[in-house]
């Protein structure tokens, strides 16, 4: 019995990990789109394709991402407790602001697809490396567990 549960955290463990794999490359992917996005004239045939296929990102890439990770997430650490540990509450932090992030994306969309051009393709390209440095310091919470 205790090998299946082992086995079944390594799964759900795999899962996570790989679902994570998806929803950081769309957190990486939309705001390059957005960049060239906001090149495209308003109401433009080019705005119009730059609108579906960041639809396209959030609808099959990140919206299920997204839920895959938090649920998997949760269950992983109601199976190992992990709710009374430090590191934990760390990476919970960068992970609520990962998620706070993918919502701006989704109202930046919402935006552009509106011909409203609030950034700059600079500043889009440093927004562009929150998912990055939020990555970074998640691996080590979970890996070092510094407290």
């Amino acid at each position: 019995m205790q090998q299946a549960l082992a086995m079944t955290y390594l799964w759900l463990k795999a899962a996570h990990v790989i679902f994570v794999i998806f929803w950081m490359a769309g957190l990486f992917l939309l705001p390059r789109y957005f960049v060239y996005h906001q090149e495209a004239e308003p109401g433009s045939p080019e705005n119009a394709i730059w609108t579906d296929r960041e639809r396209k990102v959030l609808k099959i890439i990140l919206w299920p991402a997204l839920v895959v990770v938090w649920v998997l997430g949760l269950a992983l650490a109601l199976q190992i407790g992990a709710f009374q540990q430090g590191w934990f509450h760390a990476k919970l932090a960068f992970v609520l602001a990962l998620t706070a992030y993918q919502f701006w994306l989704a109202g930046y969309h919402q935006a552009l697809a509106q011909g409203v051009r609030k950034l700059s393709g600079k500043r889009l390209r440093l927004l562009n490396e929150i998912p990055g440095m939020a990555a970074a310091f998640i691996v080590v919470f979970v890996i070092v567990k510094p407290f």
